[in-house]
């Protein structure tokens, strides 16, 4: 569990740092149309660049917190085998999603060596490192999840809350 915790801990890192190089170079970008010089044209690349690592690292971690965005219609049938299929189904479909996005990922890193990005002259085979990672980090928690769904079940979900009603 330790070896879990930390990488999720890292992984929530490297979307935090993401989040807060956006927000910087975004409120970069609104300063400079008040600046006498023209503006770094570099702000706008990395901010995008920050959009997409931010999305794709924590793609992993949501699947593993469920926490990612889902229909949970199947949480209504009543059958417990029917809604153990759906949801193994469900993270399987996603964990192979996950690993097929992991091979092209993996293809673009080494296809893309001597491409580089127009602003930052970033090495294109860098920038698809971190979904790299999300997307095998995805595959591999995704899986575990579907082990998990078929040898415990699904655990029940909370109780709806209506606004207002007591």
């Amino acid at each position: 569990m330790f070896i879990i915790d930390m990488i999720t801990a890292i992984e929530i890192g490297l979307a935090a740092t993401a989040t807060v190089v956006m927000f910087l170079c975004v409120l970069l970008q609104a300063a400079q149309r008040y600046l006498p010089f023209d503006g770094f044209t570099w702000t706008g690349e990395l901010a995008r660049f920050c959009l997409v690592w931010l999305t794709f690292v924590m793609a992993g971690v949501l699947v593993t917190m469920e926490g990612h965005i889902s229909l949970e219609v199947i949480d209504l049938v009543d059958s417990p085998l029917v809604a153990r299929f759906v949801r193994v189904f469900a993270c399987l479909v996603v964990a192979l999603v996950g690993a097929a996005f992991a091979v092209e990922a993996y293809d673009l890193m080494l296809s893309t060596g001597r491409l580089r990005s127009p602003s930052l002259r970033l090495p294109m085979s860098w920038f698809y490192a971190l979904p790299l990672l999300g997307f095998v980090s995805t595959a591999i928690r995704a899986a575990v999840a579907a082990v998990r769904f078929a040898v415990r079940g699904v655990p029940a979900s909370p109780a709806p809350t209506v606004v207002g009603a007591e």
